[in-house]
């Protein structure tokens, strides 16, 4: 007698309910839209998959990220190779992706759970830039004076 393994697993494994950004969302958006991107989407998932703890440790690193980027936006030079930025902090998030939420998200799919599509990915990107731009317009405008 064949068995289908989708009838069985389906059986003893409930379909997630909770929806989920895809490796590949948070890459691409991270890409063109900055850490903040990375951090919320990855820190989401976090909360699906009910690692509360991992999503607060989540928002911690994408802030100290932030921190930093800011930081060295007004240091470094204006000939430095803009391209660096968005290639560094896709491999950060890639890897984090890799190592702490790649079986959960394969997992999720696997058993029918959703993902969110690409508008949504884009939105939060365009807020992202907003609130990143916003920021440094303020240092700029606060320090400017001094």
């Amino acid at each position: 007698m064949i068995q289908d393994d989708t009838i069985e697993k389906s059986v003893f494994e409930e379909i997630p309910t909770e929806k989920i950004y895809s490796e590949k969302a948070i890459r691409i958006g991270t890409f063109f839209a900055g850490p903040l991107v990375a951090g919320y989407c990855i820190a989401e998932n976090f909360k699906a998959f009910n690692d509360f703890e991992k999503a607060k440790n989540t928002w911690i690193i994408t802030t100290l990220s932030m921190i930093a980027i800011i930081g060295l936006i007004f240091i470094i030079p204006d000939n430095f190779p803009s391209i660096i930025f968005p290639v560094l902090y896709s491999v950060v998030a890639s890897y984090f992706l890799k190592k702490f939420q790649e079986q959960n998200i394969q997992n999720h799919i696997q058993n029918g759970g959703q993902t969110f599509g690409g508008w949504r990915v884009t939105l939060i990107g365009l807020l992202s830039i907003t609130v990143f731009f916003g920021i440094i317009i303020s240092i700029v405008l606060l320090t400017e004076n001094v």
